[in-house]
């Protein structure tokens, strides 16, 4: 079967790719680089067209121009727009360089601006129009520099895929027809139809196994929502022995984009949970310092009316509130389960979130913070467990028994009480609209990059809130475009 990373894998990798240390700018130079070296390797020295858009596409076709005009091939370069309106970045930059090489560069931002008779004289057109992210019928002037390629007699090769084509569907209506396509890390869906090479362009194994900006890429937030409620409904069911520890959530959750949290609690506790913020919708459960088994029939249709149900922190280890907990935790579809309701014998399901010591308990194993197996053992009890698991372990790991990825951020200085609880607030915000694994690693990579800005402030000094205060703009400066 054909295998094929799809256009939202590949942005993710890019980005995380550029987190951990290799540039957009180094990839789109491997990029032009190889693609060049392959070209070189099928084609005498000839005159080559590279018709080039304004995106990131165009920039790998401007460094494909480069590297062969160095290596005496006659270049002509087509930009199908006008490089002043070019956005900053690396594009931009590699047309200033060809630029400066002297290779001749003609701005076409109308079809009438395009020299249709270089299609035909010149021997190898390259394809650099449009890339990965373009969907739809190609506008105007690129719907007609497709015309010409395809009428020209040359020989043509597209960049990544060619122009025209949707890599989100694999349809291709009006695209060119190349007789090559050189592609960058791995095929996209619909190359399978032709002439096809993969190119490396310096993807390093951690943006695969490592959690980064570009596991944030397609999480839905509130922003994403027009309508009132679209952020999502989060039902915080904790508090009795503690009372930080629901406020915690629960204002995590509003702070990673929920637009509804309710926090159920015990009697004593909503009335403290309650003056932490105006925000919080509190209700007091029927026993004054515990959760008890009367309150599940209570506790359902307030369960079917959200999203997700963060349960667990605050509630403590007394029998009849574990024994309700098992309970509840059926009547839940999304479910993120923290703290005292992590214990043997519960139905768990939905995400799990344990600390280094209630993992071993749960497993049976003897993790320590920074097992070199903890990757290996967590992969293994979620898909034992058919679950989800954070591993808040340093660094901490995410599985859900088929995939595993590791997160680096977060600091020492978020060994603190209250961060777990933070934690399992923003995953139960983000599970509302997302799948699981999706929300628990978006979660770990949030909760961990706004301790380590909290920590950039307070250092040691560091608490809960702090972390809590910081977690809309971790997600501001993190999640791309």
């Amino acid at each position: 079967m054909f295998k094929y990373v799809t256009v939202e894998e590949m942005r993710a990798l890019e980005a995380n790719a550029d987190y951990f240390g290799v540039s957009y700018g180094e990839m789109m130079e491997n990029a032009g680089r190889k693609s060049a070296e392959t070209i070189i390797a099928r084609y005498k020295q000839c005159k080559v067209l590279v018709v080039c858009g304004t995106g990131n596409n165009g920039g790998d076709g401007f460094v494909v121009a480069r590297f062969l005009s160095q290596a005496g091939y006659q270049v002509l370069v087509i930009l199908l727009g006008r490089a002043g309106r070019m956005r900053q970045g690396p594009a931009l930059v590699n047309m200033e360089i060809a630029k400066g090489m002297n290779i001749p560069v003609i701005e076409a931002d109308t079809p009438d601006k395009i020299p249709r008779e270089a299609f035909r004289v010149f021997d190898l057109i390259i394809d650099a129009i449009l890339g990965t992210g373009y969907k739809g019928t190609p506008r105007e002037p690129a719907r007609t520099a497709i015309q010409y390629i395809n009428e020209s007699h040359a020989h043509t090769i597209s960049i990544d895929l060619p122009s025209g084509l949707d890599a989100n569907t694999g349809e291709c209506s009006d695209c060119v027809c190349p007789e090559l396509v050189i592609t960058f890390h791995a095929p996209k869906k619909g190359l399978e139809r032709y002439n096809l090479e993969t190119a490396d362009i310096g993807i390093p194994k951690k943006a695969y196994d490592h959690i980064g900006p570009g596991d944030l890429i397609g999480l839905k937030t509130r922003g994403d929502f027009a309508e009132k409620g679209g952020g999502g409904r989060v039902l915080v069911i904790g508090g009795g022995p503690y009372t930080g520890a629901p406020a915690f959530a629960a204002l995590a959750a509003y702070r990673a984009g929920a637009e509804i949290v309710t926090v159920a609690a015990p009697k004593r506790a909503a009335d403290i949970i309650a003056s932490f913020s105006p925000d919080l919708i509190v209700r007091p459960l029927s026993q004054k310092d515990v959760l008890s088994e009367k309150d599940v029939a209570a506790l359902k249709p307030l369960i079917e009316r959200h999203h997700a149900v963060v349960i667990g922190m605050g509630l403590g280890r007394e029998p009849g509130t574990l024994e309700a907990v098992k309970k509840i935790l059926p009547l839940c579809e999304k479910v993120v389960v923290d703290a005292d309701a992590l214990q043997p014998g519960m139905p768990l399901h939905g995400i799990i979130t344990p600390n280094v010591h209630e993992f071993n308990r749960l497993s049976d194993k003897e993790l320590k913070q920074n097992d070199k197996a903890s990757a290996d053992n967590v992969k293994l009890f979620s898909e034992k467990n058919g679950l989800v698991t954070i591993w808040k372990g340093m660094p901490a790991v995410v599985s859900d028994g088929r995939r595993v990825k590791t997160n680096s951020t977060g600091n020492p200085g978020m060994a603190v009480g209250g961060t777990g609880d933070v934690l399992a607030g923003i995953v139960g915000a983000f599970y509302c609209r997302n799948p699981a694994f999706e929300a628990a690693c978006a979660a770990a990579f949030i909760s961990g990059a706004a301790g380590d800005l909290a920590f950039d402030d307070k250092g040691f000094g560091l608490m809960a809130s702090d972390v809590l205060r910081e977690i809309p703009y971790a997600v501001k400066k993190y999640r791309p475009g």
